[in-house]
């Protein structure tokens, strides 16, 4: 749909980033046209079948502008979630954003879990740890692993 409203009044570098399994920070700049009473609203549905729901933890700037969403309890459903930010002014239409997010695309893995390093006398070691905690990725072959060793 094309969105009505000033050219330059909708927000910019919008992104969002998953962490600690299941917690969501979304962010967002004010449009470089928007007018200073602009305010911006954030709606997000898992899928089309779900029900739009409004951000209920806005971060805000110094000026009180939503410029940002935290998010608890999210499940990182392997479907493209939208987001939809729109605003609103006294002076103006301001033009929305929208985008659809593959979430697991944008989740940071928390450490691997249980790492425990067993050396014998003649120098070899075994390490071994648990893949990190994540909601979307079932199988544990998909985890790739990097250690680096240094000796003194």
């Amino acid at each position: 749909p094309v969105s009505a409203g000033v050219n330059g009044s909708a927000i910019e570098n919008f992104s969002c980033v998953i962490y600690n399994v299941s917690l969501m920070n979304c962010t967002w700049q004010a449009g470089i046209d928007a007018p200073e009473d602009t305010q911006y609203f954030l709606y997000w549905q898992y899928s089309r079948y779900d029900d739009a729901v409004e951000c209920e933890l806005y971060i805000k700037d110094e000026n009180g502008r939503n410029m940002g969403c935290r998010f608890k309890n999210v499940s990182t459903k392997p479907e493209n979630a939208y987001f939809l930010v729109n605003g609103s002014s006294k002076e103006s239409q301001i033009q929305f954003y929208d985008t659809y997010i593959q979430l697991y695309e944008i989740e940071i893995l928390t450490p691997p879990l249980n790492v425990t390093v067993n050396c014998t006398r003649d120098s070899s070691c075994i390490i071994t740890w648990q893949p990190p905690l994540t909601r979307h990725m079932k199988n544990r072959k998909c985890f790739e692993y990097e250690i680096r060793i240094k000796t003194k």
